[in-house]
């Protein structure tokens, strides 16, 4: 952002639009029903951080159970949903950080730190689940992980990288407020 010249003014709502992109990507994780699913037809299960489904056949019906049943579909789902909640708290605080006309930097490294507690607890729930579901549900076929745990792991990196930059960016303090005279590179002939 400092070195290529980029304006502050300009670039300052990167970071907080980023974090609205990972808050987009929570959503989707939380809600898809794609964290397992069949990989070759017939498709005879399909599951989310709340539930399992299967059906016997082809045509026949899903039947679903519950995941707050067991302990664990507890804990993964507890752990990710604060991970969750965490991450849009940052993001709310960073849309505050950056709407301020004077930035406070130490207020963006607390994000940055929060942030990591964040990705902590995403990937605690993101490891909890398909450790327990493969050894204490009975699965049949072949099953892959899918699209919206995948969304999920997103989200926790981006977490992380994002903690990054939060916690990296009071560093140039001085260059991104303008308070460094520019150097030239000239040599006289």
């Amino acid at each position: 952002m400092v070195k290529y010249g980029l304006d502050y003014t300009r670039c300052r709502w990167i970071l907080p639009l980023l974090l609205g992109i990972g808050v987009i990507f929570g959503i989707i994780a939380l809600a898809g029903r794609g964290w397992l699913e069949s990989q070759t037809l017939p498709y005879v299960q399909q599951a989310s951080l709340w539930q399992n489904c299967r059906r016997p056949d082809q045509g026949g019906e899903w039947s679903c159970e519950s995941l707050m049943g067991y302990a664990w579909g507890r804990a993964a789902a507890a752990t990710y949903l604060v991970g969750f909640l965490l991450l849009v708290i940052c993001f709310a605080l960073a849309i505050i950080a950056f709407a301020i006309e004077t930035l406070r930097f130490n207020f963006i490294r607390g994000i940055g730190g929060l942030l990591f507690v964040a990705a902590v607890f995403s990937i605690m729930g993101l490891v909890i689940y398909p450790v327990k579901f493969s050894s204490e549900i009975e699965m049949t076929g072949i099953n892959m992980f899918s699209w919206a745990y995948g969304f999920g792991w997103t989200t926790a990196i981006m977490e992380i990288c994002l903690g990054f930059f939060f916690c990296c960016l009071p560093n140039y303090e001085d260059q991104i407020l303008g308070n460094v005279k520019p150097t030239y590179f000239y040599s006289s002939p």
